[in-house]
């Protein structure tokens, strides 16, 4: 646990470090939902009945242009090849640096949302059930992500092959982060869509970890 949380540190302060990533997947979330009120008009009813699936669809789109970075620098410096020397799993080395994916993008983009659905005119009793599903829902983006991650190390153009693999997978999880929104300003119960993302996060974790760690051993060799 020690060695996993040291890989979990030092992938965070390294993106710390860099300040590129974590600056450049806010902006991309503030802009691009600060854009959309000049493209649909500015009328309240409108952009408050489309302010969740603004949210959700930029909160995917932000997370995954900064995958391309998950894997990649480690192969190139040779980190990557320690980390398999190492006495930590492949599997734990792929969940540590999806953690670390999270405490960068999906988190602050998790925190953020709230003043972003503002802006949008988003119902005030929508809000916890969009903090709630996006704090379940990006870690799944990041585990997915790693997926595509992994299985297009090595290649170029690598992060544009990212997203033509990942964003089809990323519909469940956004079909019922917004439904939890929807259902919750319809008067429904919001539980049933809350349950199904959290089986999506328990279905991912480990479909990621042994995923992931086997694309990463054939990239290494």
């Amino acid at each position: 646990m020690s060695a996993f949380l040291a890989l979990v540190r030092r992938d965070v302060a390294l993106a710390v470090r860099r300040g590129g990533e974590a600056a450049l997947t806010l902006g991309f979330f503030v802009v691009t939902i600060s854009l959309f009120p000049f493209g649909v008009g500015p009328d309240p009813e409108l952009l408050g009945r489309i302010a969740a699936g603004i949210v959700w669809v930029t909160a995917l789109l932000a997370a995954t242009i900064s995958l391309d970075r998950l894997f990649r620098p480690d192969l190139e410096d040779g980190s990557l090849d320690l980390l398999a020397l190492s006495p930590l799993p492949l599997e734990a080395v792929v969940v540590a640096k999806c953690l670390a994916h999270w405490l960068v993008t999906g988190l602050p983009v998790t925190l953020l949302a709230p003043l972003m659905g503002l802006m949008l005119q988003l119902d005030l009793q929508a809000y916890l059930p969009l903090i709630v599903t996006l704090a379940i829902g990006t870690p799944a983006i990041s585990l997915t992500g790693a997926i595509g991650a992994s299985l297009v190390l090595g290649a170029r153009r690598g992060g544009a092959l990212i997203g033509l693999l990942v964003l089809p997978l990323y519909v469940p999880v956004l079909i019922f982060g917004i439904s939890a929104v929807e259902a919750t300003l319809a008067g429904l119960p919001v539980m049933p869509h809350i349950l199904i993302e959290t089986a999506i996060l328990f279905v991912t974790l480990p479909l990621a970890a042994f995923a992931g760690a086997g694309a990463l051993r054939l990239a290494m060799e």
